[in-house]
């Protein structure tokens, strides 16, 4: 890894104020919303001509979900700037949040630019959901200052960011990228080192996988897989996870006698963990299962519905930790 020079150490956290979202799609968009209700200033670049509009339409909607959960004091959904120019959107930011499609030329162009552009000791960090940094930063000048700071969707309510650098990033980058995502109220875990696809997107692919695949085999319809998980094991993981579930799964015993006992039949043949061929036929089962499952509620309903589901469960799951559960401390007597 590289190493980063005194001079060229990140800002404070309590002396930032100004952030940039470099592309303001749905991803950096709710990057920015999250941003404002944080209290910063943010500064966006886009180069498409509907982005402002876009954006303003995005913090909007996202709004009220933040102010439920709380708004930092100076929150502002106005305090925002859009630039087609990449060094004007970048003058003063002192963080930077890149968010453009996953095309890897683009994502190298656009890393280079920004490294150049960026004030010295700016750190900036890649919403990227599956490729490295290592192979993003190959272009930049500085890449020691470029990490990975990949969100989940969307950004302005899900806490995880996983945060890993690339071979060439500065172990003091990554320090401070996950200490700010900290600062700034996320869920943070720091990787000892790159792996493929992070962590959450190797599981939700796995699930993402299988689900495919018994819509292809006619096991099950689109409706049955999403009610199998949000009536199921679903409800469990919140709290504890799928490794805790199933430590759990294994009584007095936990994961002891749970691998013991149920490791053989970890052998039986009911996954099928490669991708099936995405045929039409494929294709257009799942999209009508989702119309169908969907109904009347279009697009926007479904967010509303979504965003109002994710504030009840946090809620929740943020008094239980209050309370001490979930920490390993000693709990209040039932």
């Amino acid at each position: 890894m590289g190493d980063l020079e005194p001079r060229t150490a990140p800002p404070a956290l309590e002396s930032m104020t100004t952030v940039a979202c470099v592309g303001i799609g749905t991803i950096g968009g709710g990057w920015a919303a999250y941003f404002l209700a944080r209290g910063f200033r943010v500064r966006a670049w886009d180069p498409s001509p509907a982005a402002e509009a876009r954006v303003h339409a995005l913090i909007d909607a996202a709004w009220p979900a933040l102010t439920e959960l709380g708004l930092a004091e100076g929150a502002d959904p106005r305090n925002i700037s859009v630039h087609t120019d990449l060094a004007e959107a970048l003058e003063g930011a002192q963080f930077v949040q890149e968010s453009a499609p996953e095309v890897l030329e683009m994502k190298r162009g656009l890393l280079r630019d920004i490294d150049a552009a960026a004030a010295p000791g700016v750190v900036i960090a890649s919403s990227t959901s599956g490729y490295s940094m290592t192979e993003m930063a190959v272009e930049a000048a500085t890449p020691e200052r470029l990490v990975v700071g990949h969100p989940f969707n969307p950004p302005y309510l899900i806490p995880l960011v996983e945060v890993v650098g690339g071979e060439q990033t500065a172990p003091e980058a990554v320090e401070w990228a996950s200490r700010w995502y900290e600062f700034i109220g996320k869920s943070v875990i720091t990787m000892d080192r790159e792996v493929p696809g992070f962590i959450a997107n190797r599981l939700q692919e796995a699930l993402w996988r299988e689900a495919l695949h018994m819509v292809a085999n006619g096991e099950a319809t689109v409706e049955q897989i999403d009610r199998s998980i949000t009536d199921g094991p679903g409800l469990r993981w919140p709290m504890h996870g799928p490794m805790l579930t199933f430590h759990l799964a294994g009584g007095p015993g936990g994961m002891a006698h749970m691998l013991d006992h149920f490791g053989p039949s970890l052998l039986s043949p009911w996954t099928r963990l490669d991708a099936p061929e995405l045929t039409r036929e494929l294709r257009d089962a799942v999209v009508a299962g989702c119309d169908e499952e969907a109904g009347v509620r279009t697009v926007p309903h479904l967010v509303a519905e979504r965003d109002r589901a994710i504030i009840a469960v946090r809620r929740v799951i943020d008094g239980f930790r209050a309370a001490g559960y979930g920490s390993g401390a000693s709990l209040p007597e039932d």
